[in-house]
Formats: structure tokens, sequence, C-alpha cells
């Protein structure tokens, strides 16, 4: 097979790598910023349930808990492997993520919980707009670390058939007894998708960040 349509063909994965990536992250993001709101305002017996919750998801390699979720989700809802798995590496993100929110929020001075609460603000009003805002711009720097890691985790959805970029790369080693310049064309490609998502997550953090005090 000729050199181009060898890295053409690798390259066709990569739309499934970019769909599985959209999906898990902002999956991870909505439940990861649900689960670090209840570990900070919920009561020391739900912050306990929480850190349980993290010290697991965070504990097993992703690979098993991938198979595990998998086969929980896929085994009650029906879904195909891309779903069942993009779904499932939300899930996986969805512990690290509570991690980055909850030190974002933990990070914004308490003090300005008091002054809204003093004007009249409720407590769920305050932390919506006025907590989560703040923690959002203070949780891009480490959020973008956690987008890197979820798109480079996406390559473990080649284990349930996805044809990703990693699969695709796995096949035509096999094909073209060429597993060097295969795999190193599937890894110029994963660098390339981390290397643009950093740039312009370090472009939104630049835009948003708050001014520091004179």
């Amino acid at each position: 097979m000729e050199l181009g349509r060898f890295v053409q063909y690798i390259a066709s994965g990569t739309a499934y790598t970019v769909l599985v990536s959209l999906i898990a992250l902002p999956f991870g993001l909505a439940l990861g910023l649900i689960l670090s709101l209840l570990y900070v305002y919920g009561g020391k017996i739900v912050a306990f349930l929480m850190g349980i919750y993290s010290t697991v998801m965070r504990g097993i390699p992703p690979i098993v808990l991938l198979f595990i979720l998998y086969f929980m989700v896929s085994g009650n809802i029906n879904l195909s492997p891309f779903w069942a798995g993009s779904i499932s590496l939300g899930i996986i993100s969805s512990a690290y993520q509570m991690e980055i929110f909850r030190g974002a929020l933990q990070s914004v001075s308490g003090g300005q919980m008091m002054a809204a609460r003093a004007i009249g603000m409720s407590r769920l009003t305050a932390i919506r707009h006025i907590i989560i805002p703040q923690a959002f711009r203070l949780a891009i720097p480490p959020w973008s670390n956690e987008a890197a890691i979820v798109i480079k985790d996406s390559s473990l959805v080649y284990a349930l058939g996805v044809p990703e970029i990693l699969r695709r790369a796995q096949l035509i080693s096999a094909s073209t007894q060429e597993p060097f310049l295969a795999y190193i064309t599937a890894g110029l490609i994963y660098f390339a998708l981390v290397f643009i998502t950093n740039r312009l997550l370090d472009r939104l953090e630049k835009r948003v960040r708050i001014p520091a005090n004179p």
C-alpha cells in the first residue's frame, strides 16, 4: 500500500476519535460539575460519598472501568459500542472533572457568598450566578489537561471495536506488516489533536481570565 493511502486510512478514524471526545468531555463536565457542587455544598455525608466515588473511579485503570461501564450501559440500554464507549469515558472523566471543579469552587473567596447573602440572594442563586461563573474561569487550565487526557483515552474504545485512529492503525499494521509506521502515524494524529485543543483552550483562558488586583 502506498504511503498516502496508508496514512489516509488511519487518519479516516479521526472523525470517530473527535466524536467520542466531543461526547465524553461535555458529559463528564456536566456530571462532574453536579458532583462537585454536591461535594462542596452537600454536607459531610454527601462529601464523604463523593470522596469515595472519586477515589474508586480514579483508582481503577481506565480500560477496566471502560469494560465494566460498557457492559453495564450497553446491557441496560442496548447502545452501540460507539455510544456506550463514549458515555463510559464520560463517566470515567466525571471523577477527574469533579475534582477540578471542586478545587475551583473552593478557590472562590467565601466572602463573596457572604456578600451575596447579605444583599438578599439565596444560597442557590449565589452559587449559580456568582460562584459558578468564577469557578469556570479558574477551572480552564486544569480542564485543558483533562481535555487532552480524554482525547488520548478515546483510543481505548478501539477495544470495543470502534474504528477510531488506534483501531485503524492496528488493522493496517496487521495487514501491511508495518507496525512502526502505523503507530507513529496514529501517535502524530493524536498529538496534533491534543496540541490544537490545548492552544484553543489557552486562548479561551486568556480571554476570560479574571484580572489580577493592581
